[in-house]
């Protein structure tokens, strides 16, 4: 790896955000083409940084310290992955259900999802099932991710996929759930395309259901 990809890549790792988007520039300055700083300078990063997760080596702080790290750098990096029209792994409709107002979980999983190549469209929270109705139906997104932190919203998430349903648009996309009180069965119970445990497995779970 290349001096400067190291550096990009132990930034992300260390969340220095205030030096990744100044090594970020300096790879593109030095002719790094976009594609090569974002795969092997920050999304190797953050796949390591989700494998720590997973070990239990990082926890949630550390993981959006590397997060916000990697979106400072690719706040520099975007408008040339554009021009060297780079493709996105996929696009990503994410928000906490009607009713809702938690947004730490939902946040990381936009911030890794990010990292990991994808395009997020995050609507924040309290999110009405129409609002994803209609992302879909502008042909916006491939994926909706949504969030419940309360036993008291997860029905809302039947609720958003049944409007898609009702909407003629729920073949459009897949649809993953995810939260502290969800489960698998839940998401079997509702129809959801899969359930993820945590932000880590949320990108795992993304990637694989854009067949990546």
């Amino acid at each position: 790896m290349e001096t400067i990809l190291k550096e990009i890549y132990d930034g992300v790792m260390s969340g220095s955000a205030g030096e990744v988007p100044a090594k970020v520039k300096s790879a593109l300055e030095a002719g790094i083409a976009p594609a090569v700083i974002l795969n092997e300078g920050m999304i190797a990063a953050m796949n390591h940084v989700g494998k720590l997760f997973e070990e239990g080596e990082f926890f949630v702080p550390e993981m959006l310290i590397s997060a916000r790290a990697m979106q400072a750098g690719l706040a520099v990096l975007k408008p040339n992955l554009a021009l060297a029209d780079v493709k996105a792994t996929g696009r990503v409709v994410a928000g906490t259900v009607k009713g809702d107002l938690h947004d730490i979980g939902k946040n990381l999983v936009c911030m890794l999802l990010e990292g990991a190549g994808f395009e997020v469209i995050d609507l924040g929270t309290d999110v009405p099932p129409e609002k994803f109705v209609d992302v879909i139906k502008e042909g916006k997104a491939d994926l909706v991710a949504l969030s419940a932190l309360l036993t008291t919203t997860m029905p809302n998430m039947r609720n958003t996929i049944e409007a898609l349903k009702a909407a003629g648009v729920r073949e459009k996309a897949k649809v993953m759930i995810g939260g502290a009180p969800v489960t698998q069965t839940y998401a079997d119970q509702i129809g959801a395309d899969g359930y993820a445990p945590d932000a880590s497995r949320a990108v795992a779970l993304a990637k694989s259901l854009m067949g990546a």
